[in-house]
């Protein structure tokens, strides 16, 4: 039986937001409507936010990006998600501190990890269990391990940057990749999709 997916991209709205690392989830968001041909975003009152809907196989799917700031993104989410089962085909697309860039990890039935926008969609759905597809923003030492900022300042200099130049090649590929994936939750499911991730 096919399933109805929401996958909702996480940001923040304005111009000054748009090339940050915090908007990770809605760079992928656009670039799947981009390569799937769906229709252009249109508002949506009900839920505070930017729409477009399409077909995928036999799934019908909705992707939203939230015009709300990120802490408040469960009130974008709140309208469309009423039960638990609703929740396991409720796909977060956001930006990872413990990743580093390059990296994506599909996450299910997991903490917050302290990312304020999830936080907020676990309050207004009050469940964990949803998908999350994560992506690495820290950067890494020459030896593999993750640079991650310390302190609260830094973690927010970090999140509210830009990219920097030269991590626009890994960005592209990375966005591609995140594309990829997330039709592959919506075409095999969420456990084929996870064990897949790792050939892409």
């Amino acid at each position: 039986m096919a399933n109805n997916y929401i996958i909702v991209g996480l940001g923040n709205p304005g111009e000054e937001y748009v090339e940050t690392r915090h908007n990770m989830g809605r760079m992928v968001l656009d670039a799947f409507i981009n390569k799937n041909a769906w229709s252009e975003w249109k508002m949506d009152k009900k839920t505070n936010s930017l729409i477009s809907d399409g077909k995928m196989g036999k799934s019908k799917v909705l992707l939203l990006k939230p015009e709300t700031f990120m802490n408040k993104s469960g009130e974008a989410v709140k309208p469309l998600v009423k039960t638990k089962k609703a929740a396991e085909t409720l796909v977060v697309i956001h930006d990872d501190l413990d990743l580093p860039l390059g990296k994506i990890k599909i996450s299910f039935n997991k903490s917050s990890g302290g990312h304020k926008g999830v936080e907020s969609i676990m309050r207004a759905i009050k469940t964990e269990g949803f998908i999350r597809l994560r992506l690495g923003i820290s950067g890494e030492t020459a030896s593999g391990k993750i640079k991650k900022p310390q302190g609260e300042e830094k973690v927010i200099d970090a999140i509210l940057g830009d990219f920097k130049k030269t991590e626009s090649d890994e960005l592209k590929k990375v966005i591609k990749k995140s594309v990829i994936a997330l039709e592959l939750i919506v075409k095999e499911g969420r456990e084929k999709a996870t064990s897949m991730l790792g050939t892409l």
